[in-house]
Protein backbone atom coordinates (compact mmCIF):
# COMPACT_ATOMS: atom_id res chain seq x y z
CA UNK A 1 0.00 0.00 0.00
CA UNK A 2 3.13 2.34 1.16
CA UNK A 3 4.43 2.27 -2.40
CA UNK A 4 1.40 2.42 -4.14
CA UNK A 5 0.18 5.77 -2.26
CA UNK A 6 3.96 7.18 -3.63
CA UNK A 7 3.59 6.14 -6.82
CA UNK A 8 0.15 7.94 -6.71
CA UNK A 9 1.41 11.11 -5.25
CA UNK A 10 4.44 10.61 -7.93
CA UNK A 11 1.79 10.30 -10.56
CA UNK A 12 -0.55 13.38 -9.86
CA UNK A 13 2.47 15.76 -8.68
CA UNK A 14 2.43 17.44 -12.13
CA UNK A 15 -1.17 17.47 -11.99
CA UNK A 16 -1.98 19.09 -15.13
CA UNK A 17 0.19 17.72 -17.26
CA UNK A 18 -0.71 13.97 -15.81
CA UNK A 19 -4.25 14.52 -16.06
CA UNK A 20 -4.77 15.75 -19.73
CA UNK A 21 -4.14 12.22 -20.96
CA UNK A 22 -5.70 10.27 -18.13
CA UNK A 23 -8.54 7.93 -18.80
CA UNK A 24 -11.87 8.38 -16.71
CA UNK A 25 -14.57 5.76 -16.64
CA UNK A 26 -17.54 4.52 -15.08
CA UNK A 27 -18.79 0.99 -15.76
CA UNK A 28 -22.50 0.61 -15.51
CA UNK A 29 -23.09 -3.71 -14.87
CA UNK A 30 -26.39 -4.81 -14.22
CA UNK A 31 -26.04 -8.35 -13.13
CA UNK A 32 -27.98 -11.28 -13.54
CA UNK A 33 -29.44 -12.10 -10.01
CA UNK A 34 -28.41 -15.77 -9.90
CA UNK A 35 -24.61 -15.24 -10.58
CA UNK A 36 -24.18 -12.09 -8.16
CA UNK A 37 -22.46 -13.42 -5.53
CA UNK A 38 -20.05 -15.71 -8.12
CA UNK A 39 -19.40 -12.57 -10.32
CA UNK A 40 -18.58 -10.06 -7.16
CA UNK A 41 -15.95 -12.64 -6.16
CA UNK A 42 -14.62 -12.56 -10.25
CA UNK A 43 -14.37 -9.05 -10.14
CA UNK A 44 -12.98 -8.56 -6.74
CA UNK A 45 -9.97 -10.62 -8.01
CA UNK A 46 -9.80 -9.13 -10.95
CA UNK A 47 -9.86 -5.00 -9.54
CA UNK A 48 -7.11 -6.22 -7.01
CA UNK A 49 -4.81 -7.88 -9.29
CA UNK A 50 -5.46 -4.48 -11.94
CA UNK A 51 -4.09 -1.97 -9.20
CA UNK A 52 -1.64 -4.03 -8.03
CA UNK A 53 0.25 -5.68 -10.99
CA UNK A 54 -0.38 -3.10 -13.69
CA UNK A 55 1.68 0.60 -13.02
CA UNK A 56 -0.74 2.49 -15.56
CA UNK A 57 -4.18 1.09 -13.70
CA UNK A 58 -4.82 4.44 -11.07
CA UNK A 59 -7.84 2.73 -9.66
CA UNK A 60 -10.20 0.60 -10.20
CA UNK A 61 -13.21 0.60 -7.59
CA UNK A 62 -16.18 -1.70 -7.59
CA UNK A 63 -19.26 -1.29 -5.53
CA UNK A 64 -22.83 -1.75 -6.07
CA UNK A 65 -25.90 0.35 -5.01
CA UNK A 66 -27.31 -0.40 -1.71
CA UNK A 67 -30.88 -0.92 -2.55
CA UNK A 68 -29.85 -3.21 -5.33
CA UNK A 69 -26.93 -5.20 -5.20
CA UNK A 70 -27.38 -6.08 -8.92
CA UNK A 71 -26.51 -2.89 -9.62
CA UNK A 72 -22.50 -2.59 -10.04
CA UNK A 73 -20.80 0.13 -11.19
CA UNK A 74 -16.93 0.67 -11.36
CA UNK A 75 -15.23 3.92 -11.15
CA UNK A 76 -11.69 3.32 -13.42
CA UNK A 77 -9.22 5.78 -13.33
CA UNK A 78 -6.30 4.82 -16.24
CA UNK A 79 -2.82 6.97 -16.14
CA UNK A 80 -3.52 7.02 -20.07
CA UNK A 81 -5.45 5.52 -23.21
CA UNK A 82 -2.53 3.35 -23.81
CA UNK A 83 -2.21 1.99 -20.22
CA UNK A 84 -6.11 1.06 -20.87
CA UNK A 85 -5.36 -0.75 -24.07
CA UNK A 86 -2.57 -2.70 -22.20
CA UNK A 87 -5.20 -3.43 -19.62
CA UNK A 88 -7.82 -4.93 -21.99
CA UNK A 89 -4.88 -7.69 -22.88
CA UNK A 90 -4.01 -8.49 -19.10
CA UNK A 91 -4.73 -12.65 -18.48
CA UNK A 92 -6.68 -11.27 -15.11
CA UNK A 93 -9.08 -9.15 -17.66
CA UNK A 94 -9.36 -11.79 -19.89
CA UNK A 95 -10.41 -13.93 -17.51
CA UNK A 96 -12.92 -12.30 -15.82
CA UNK A 97 -14.47 -10.56 -19.65
CA UNK A 98 -14.61 -14.51 -20.43
CA UNK A 99 -15.99 -16.05 -17.15
CA UNK A 100 -18.43 -13.04 -16.48
CA UNK A 101 -20.37 -12.49 -19.55
CA UNK A 102 -23.56 -15.14 -19.05
CA UNK A 103 -23.52 -13.12 -15.59
CA UNK A 104 -23.86 -9.56 -17.15
CA UNK A 105 -27.06 -8.60 -18.74
CA UNK A 106 -26.03 -4.95 -19.51
CA UNK A 107 -22.73 -2.95 -19.89
CA UNK A 108 -22.25 0.54 -20.13
CA UNK A 109 -19.38 2.29 -20.40
CA UNK A 110 -19.52 6.20 -19.88
CA UNK A 111 -16.10 7.60 -20.65
CA UNK A 112 -15.38 11.38 -17.68
CA UNK A 113 -13.36 13.95 -17.66
CA UNK A 114 -12.33 14.97 -14.94
CA UNK A 115 -13.11 18.62 -13.42
CA UNK A 116 -10.83 19.27 -10.19
CA UNK A 117 -7.49 17.30 -10.77
CA UNK A 118 -5.86 19.20 -7.97
CA UNK A 119 -7.92 17.88 -5.24
CA UNK A 120 -7.08 13.82 -6.67
CA UNK A 121 -4.14 14.16 -4.88
CA UNK A 122 -5.61 15.20 -1.15
CA UNK A 123 -8.36 11.98 -1.84
CA UNK A 124 -5.29 10.12 -2.13
CA UNK A 125 -3.39 11.18 0.90
CA UNK A 126 -6.52 11.35 2.66
CA UNK A 127 -7.04 7.46 2.21
CA UNK A 128 -3.28 6.72 2.71
CA UNK A 129 -3.89 8.62 6.73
Amino acid sequence: MKYLFVFLIFAFSNASAQTKNMMIRLSEIEIDSNYLEEYNSILQEESRASVQLEAGVIAIYPMFQKENPTQIRILEIYANREAYEEHLKTHHFQKYKSSTLKMVKTLKLIDMVNIDSQTMIEIFRKIHN
